[in-house]
């Protein structure tokens, strides 16, 4: 027996495009988990540039559980792009969600006072669409 069950790749029909544009996704949902999860500040102000004042403690800690919880996410992405690929679909609906309801707070729902926006919130609408173009490839079934 072991951790992982075998590869089911050899079953997955769509773009293969799709599952490396995940892998990417993946990567870019990974990255972000470490920063907010070791860099002494999360990363809200070295990178965010947010002014912390005298919560800092409360903002670190926000950071820090935003990042374990893209770490959480961001695992299953890659091992789905890497040996799971039937997946691949379900997974970009997943982004898709994920940055969609990103986008729609950090712009519509709870814009940052002071209207400075992190780099997350231009990524996220952005990713929507990347992340809707791949999912419709995916669920194409390749050309002989």
């Amino acid at each position: 027996m072991s951790f992982l069950p075998p590869s089911t790749n050899a079953d997955y029909r769509g773009s293969p495009l799709s599952p490396w544009f995940l892998g990417l996704a993946a990567i870019l949902t990974l990255a972000p988990g470490l920063i907010h999860s070791f860099l002494p500040d999360g990363g809200a102000g070295v990178i965010a540039h947010l002014d912390m004042g005298d919560r800092a403690d409360l903002v670190r800690g926000v950071f820090a559980w935003e990042g374990a919880t893209q770490l959480a996410l961001g695992i299953p992405m890659l091992l789905v792009a890497l040996r799971y690929r039937p997946l691949t679909p379900l997974f970009l609906a997943m982004v898709i969600v994920e940055r969609g309801l990103m986008a729609l707070q950090g712009w519509i729902l709870i814009p940052p006072a002071g209207g400075h926006h992190p780099p997350e919130h231009y990524a996220s609408p952005v990713a929507v669409v990347l992340a809707a173009v791949f999912l419709v490839l995916s669920l194409r079934p390749k050309k002989a």
